[in-house]
């Protein structure tokens, strides 16, 4: 077994803590992490640099991962959204939750 995490970034913990509630319910992630961020990037031109964001680390299972990402995008307020993601190993135990918690409701 393995687990996919999810690295998408926010403009604020509401809208992070927003998409976990919504993923958790929809039981397409078993856990999400949520955390502020200083951000540097270029967008339409204009270099910006301390930028305040948050970011949520979700976590799925790898069949998962085009629902996951689809839901994301429903839910995301940005024009672009930052959707990354790391197929990892964990703890047996973990993986296993992981998988028993992320069963997709119809």
């Amino acid at each position: 077994m393995s687990v996919l995490i999810f690295y998408v970034t926010h403009a604020d913990e509401a809208s992070a803590n927003l998409l976990v509630e919504k993923l958790l319910q929809q039981r397409l992630i078993a856990c999400g992490n949520c955390f502020p961020i200083s951000s540097a990037y270029t967008w339409e031109g204009q270099s910006l640099t301390g930028q305040a964001e948050w970011v949520s680390l979700l976590k799925t299972r790898p069949e998962l991962e085009l629902m996951v990402e689809n839901a994301v995008q429903m839910v995301h307020p940005y024009e672009t959204p930052c959707i990354l993601r790391w197929l990892v190993t964990a703890n047996a135990a973990y993986e296993a939750w992981i998988h028993q918690e992320t069963t997709p409701l119809p």
